[in-house]
């Protein structure tokens, strides 16, 4: 996916311990995520939070009726969608021994969170 007009923020400096190439995987699917359902123009922010890290966005966020099954195979709040994408967050986090939960951003878009450990750089 290409746009010009998305934006990426990282308000973090946390490091999180985990297979790269599988968090890379993860964090791909949230910002597509966030571009596919808040425009070309969609803001997204990485950021840390007491539990863990966060990935927010300035969409119309995830209906509250639809956050507990969002990340199920299958499960797409989009006519065209494949239910694949938060899918892949899930089985992602899963498999670090992580949770991951939707609820709505400051921006009123969607938040994704992953509550676990954390450490501060040296």
């Amino acid at each position: 996916m290409e746009t010009d007009d998305a934006s990426l923020s990282v308000d973090a400096d946390d490091l999180v311990s985990a297979d790269s190439q599988r968090l890379a995987q993860a964090f791909e699917n949230l910002f597509r995520n966030a571009v596919e359902h808040g425009g070309a123009d969609a803001d997204a922010t990485v950021g840390s939070s007491p539990s863990g890290f966060y990935v927010a966005d300035t969409g119309p966020g995830i209906p509250e009726a639809d956050r507990d099954t969002v990340f199920d195979p299958g499960v797409t709040t989009d006519h065209g969608g494949t239910g694949v994408g938060l899918a892949i967050v899930s089985a992602v986090a899963a498999g670090h021994g992580w949770t991951v939960s939707a609820g709505e951003g400051a921006a009123g878009g969607a938040s994704t969170s992953r509550p676990g450990s954390r450490r501060r750089p040296t």
